[in-house]
């Protein structure tokens, strides 16, 4: 008799399907024998399926099958209602993400997934990778350490071809055409030969960029199949590239990137998973939101013009290409290092753990900030929380923040110890922004655990418990 299937719901765009295909592997290995399932959708997955993990696809339109068979876990990787009433119906021994019930009652399963959840709006201080966060529920993080991933390769052929690639799912993610142009030509002032590349929807502002920019510029966007585009990126030594999901492909078939991480994104929660690759966000405080609060008139005059995003401000063409160029040290030599970058320079590394990390390159000697040193204890707090590792992690997060930052820790102490009068109004629905940015995780975090458990008095219990635990190593046991 054959190993139950497990089944996985992801019925989200090509970049989230491709940050699935770690989980497709790390399942795979700890249950060997287990088909993997998934249900998706097909314009995604069809284009997919060379270089996808061994895995049986199924529609949306098309789950009878997936009803009728029994599996030994069903993984909701989708926000989607259809998804969540999908995990509710069919036969699992255990379920983790989104489920609906036959009673209409939504929950989510999985302290992890229950975290993620609450990273809408209230992502300021996270520092989990989607794809780890796809997997800290059902994989266990020693199988996740275990995992090598190969270095992105050095093309064998010509070193001088970078592709750009226009698109991204949304206009704030994207530069400008105007951007592009420039970019362009500066790789051509310094014997680079850009290519563009983008699908149906870049078609348009690709024949603007060759326009400004002449012949000498190939233009593929809209020309080539996913297929195509992988085979391409074997002769191809840099992708440039916003946040965007063949940039995951690229990252994912071993194509180098350069990310630039404009807009509203994070690069610690969708930057290019795999390591070796590099990132390029502005040097500014709001980098890494999940919606622009600070847009600005289009027709205000800078070199990115017609940019709405200040982040995009930040992003010069003749400084990006002088990075390109480094990157791709088209003489061979293989000495050429970055030196100067218009923002923060990372590149995409594991912690000892085996999460994902981004190491800062550049700006050289920079002394580590409030946010990041915030980011790192909350990281800490939560990996511990949820069982990944023990206390002494956060507490030394805590040390390092209160030496470098003393007046800060007080302060966060003082609204920490006023947070559970704060809980008297949880059930507003804004309650999750109403506290300091400093204590936003805690907040949403608690919001969510109440809101998943109908407020019972069980999710209350649940809110003192990791409050107190946070009391402890921020206070100290004698201070409670």
């Amino acid at each position: 008799m054959s190993a139950k299937p497990i089944l996985i719901l992801q019925m989200q765009r090509m970049g989230d399907l491709i940050l699935s295909f770690p989980l497709f592997l790390w399942l795979q290995r700890e249950h060997p024998g287990h088909p993997i399932w998934v249900v998706g959708e097909p314009r995604f997955y069809e284009a997919l399926l060379p270089v996808s993990p061994a895995a049986t696809y199924f529609p949306w339109t098309a789950t009878e099958q997936v009803r009728r068979t029994a599996f030994a876990l069903c993984v909701n990787l989708s926000h989607e209602r259809a998804a969540a009433t999908l995990a509710g119906e069919v036969r699992a021994e255990r379920r983790v993400g989104p489920v609906q019930s036959t009673d209409g009652v939504r929950r989510i399963h999985g302290p992890w997934h229950l975290y993620r959840a609450g990273l809408v709006h209230a992502n300021r201080h996270n520092r989990f990778h989607w794809a780890d966060l796809n997997a800290l529920d059902c994989v266990p993080l020693s199988r996740i350490a275990a995992t090598r991933w190969p270095e992105p390769r050095t093309c064998l052929g010509d070193r001088r071809r970078i592709g750009l690639f226009l698109g991204a799912s949304e206009p704030a993610k994207r530069p400008t055409p105007r951007f592009w142009a420039d970019l362009a030509r500066e790789l051509l002032h310094r014997d680079l030969r850009p290519i563009l590349l983008g699908g149906p929807a870049e078609r348009d502002v690709a024949a603007k960029v060759q326009k400004q920019t002449g012949h000498n510029v190939l233009n593929l966007a809209d020309r080539l199949t996913l297929a195509r585009f992988v085979d391409l990126g074997q002769s191809l030594e840099l992708l440039v590239t916003p946040d965007t999901g063949p940039m995951h492909l690229a990252a994912w078939t071993g194509l180098r990137v350069l990310n630039l991480s404009l807009g509203p994104v994070n690069p610690w929660e969708t930057g290019p998973y795999q390591p070796g690759h590099h990132v390029l966000q502005a040097r500014i405080s709001c980098v890494g939101c999940w919606g622009c609060t600070h847009p600005r008139h289009p027709g205000a005059h800078h070199e990115t013009r017609h940019a709405t995003h200040r982040c995009h401000d930040h992003f010069l063409p003749r400084r990006v290409a002088q990075l390109v160029h480094a990157l791709a040290d088209p003489d061979g030599r293989g000495q050429a290092r970055p030196r100067t970058a218009d923002g923060n320079l990372f590149l995409s590394a594991k912690t000892p753990q085996g999460l994902y990390h981004l190491n800062r390159l550049l700006p050289e000697n920079a002394t580590r900030s409030s946010r990041n040193m915030l980011d790192e204890f909350w990281s800490m707090f939560w990996g511990s929380s949820f069982g990944l590792w023990e206390r002494d992690k956060p507490l030394a997060a805590w040390t390092d923040l209160t030496r470098a930052f003393p007046d800060l820790a007080e302060t966060f102490v003082h609204f920490l110890f006023g947070f559970h009068r704060k809980l008297r109004r949880a059930r507003d629905e804004t309650f999750w922004s109403q506290g300091p940015p400093m204590l936003r995780p805690l907040y949403s975090q608690a919001h969510l655990i109440l809101q998943n458990d109908d407020f019972s008095w069980k999710s209350e219990r649940q809110i003192l418990t990791m409050t107190e635990e946070l009391l402890r190593i921020v206070a100290g046991e004698k201070n409670l």
